[in-house]
């Protein structure tokens, strides 16, 4: 199972593409700083679309800006609509959409005119379940490409930067200048990789809308072999459908000399990417759980990507042991109790420091997110414990469900070896309850 959600979408467009600007500094601004919500390995920023905010996921492998979910959005126009068909990452059949051109896109300071959007007609394909937040759409390349961009994971916050000579001299003083190319309007870097034994190079797409680590295809190298310890899961969510494959560790991992050992490494089955499009020489992906143990600044216009390590370069890399994929399914009204604490005033004539224990608690109701178990690993902790796919979370290690967050649920789920879980479900109308240890099988 995935510790966290992986987005890799790469798209295949039944239409020709044109080219639209990209987003540029209004009121003489040359920097602007935009907080980002960081879950799972995953960036989400607020845009403004022909001026409805919206949720994006900044994904650097995708190329156009595409829209779903937006059924609580209603008030959103768009111009110039006209069908197309979209594929991607997983096993099924294209997905119908809309092109939407001419729109305006606006967020802290910077804004893009004349601007092209995707929008996926299926509801059924929704991140916000597999979040936590709310998610409108994702976008890519049409932010990145003029300006500099940092990602500042530390502080959760987004810096774009006028691309001028100032600038870059200051990012070459301050972080390590790694190469990349740009194809098809994604970038790629070179990596060094030991697997198995086996030292090579790889050229790897850089996509921070992956929330894994590494992600590698079969079948593109000889020096690419799963490694002997494995489990199969489930690896995330494509346009086209459910991704399958493999887990394993790698030894080692290098980026332009920065160096990391057994980092988990997913290797998606051949179904899932029969859609994408490689560029030549592309190996596979390195994703949120390598570059978040940087600061790093994108260069698109002069193809430069800008690393320094942060606080977290050193953390262990952790995955999901329990088997479980949780996700959103719905909400509830949750009846709360609050305490009343009350100091008798002056003209009482009681004593100011006695408390009124009478009607003390009062009630409120609030909606509190539902959890639902969507997959689960075959042979993993969880399922031979007797959790089913389906079952209606009620409470884990004894408090309430709707206490945690979809990301603490998943920390949790990715603790230290041997730790018990206890976790009560509804099922069938009937409230059972399951208890497993979680064990690393890598």
């Amino acid at each position: 199972m995935k510790n966290s959600i992986s987005i890799f979408l790469l798209l295949v467009f039944a239409i020709p593409l044109f080219a639209q600007e990209g987003f540029h500094f209004v009121d003489g601004k040359e920097k602007v700083s935009i907080p980002f919500k960081f879950i799972n390995n995953l960036l989400f920023i607020p845009i403004k679309v022909n001026g409805i905010e919206l949720n994006f996921l900044l994904d650097s492998g995708v190329e156009e800006t595409i829209l779903f979910s937006l059924e609580d959005k209603k008030e959103i126009n768009f111009y110039n609509i006209e069908k197309i068909t979209l594929r991607g990452l997983g096993s099924s059949d294209a997905v119908e959409g809309l092109k939407s051109t001419n729109n305006v896109l606006e967020t802290h300071g910077i804004q893009a005119t004349n601007y092209s959007l995707y929008v996926i007609l299926d509801q059924s394909f929704n991140l916000s379940s597999h979040v936590g937040i709310p998610v409108n759409g994702i976008i890519g390349y049409h932010f990145l490409k003029t300006n500099l961009v940092e990602i500042n994971y530390d502080k959760k916050k987004l810096i774009v930067y006028k691309n001028n000579e100032k600038n870059r001299k200051r990012l070459k003083q301050k972080f390590n200048e790694v190469p990349i190319t740009l194809e098809r309007n994604k970038p790629y870097v070179v990596t060094q990789m030991s697997l198995e034994g086996n030292n090579f190079p790889a050229k790897l797409l850089i996509d921070i809308g992956n929330s894994d680590a590494l992600w590698l295809f079969q079948n593109l190298s000889e020096s690419i072999k799963i490694p002997e310890k494995n489990f199969n899961d489930y690896l995330g969510q494509g346009f086209s459908g459910d991704v399958f494959g493999k887990r394993g560790r790698m030894d080692r991992f290098s980026m332009n000399g920065f160096e990391f050992k057994n980092p988990i490494v997913a290797f998606p089955d051949s179904s899932s990417i029969k859609n994408v499009k490689m560029v030549s020489g592309r190996l596979g992906s390195v994703g949120g759980e390598i570059l978040r143990r940087f600061t790093l600044v994108f260069d698109y216009p002069n193809q430069f990507l800008y690393l320094k390590k942060n606080k977290e370069f050193n953390t262990p890399f952790m995955y999901n042991k329990s088997g479980i994929e949780m996700q959103h399914n719905g909400l509830q009204w949750v009846q709360e109790t609050v305490k009343l604490e009350t100091i008798p005033s002056e003209s009482t004539g009681i004593d100011k420091n006695a408390i009124n224990i009478t009607n003390n608690f009062r009630y409120k109701f609030e909606l509190k997110p539902i959890y639902q178990i969507s997959n689960l690993r075959e042979n993993s902790p969880a399922a031979n414990s007797g959790l089913q796919k389906g079952d209606v979370v009620i409470s884990i290690n004894g408090a309430k469900a709707y206490r945690y967050s979809l990301q603490q649920i998943n920390s949790l789920l990715k603790s230290e070896d041997d730790k018990w879980i206890a976790i009560e479900v509804e099922r069938d109308s009937q409230i059972l309850k399951f208890k497993f240890q979680l064990k690393d099988v890598l």
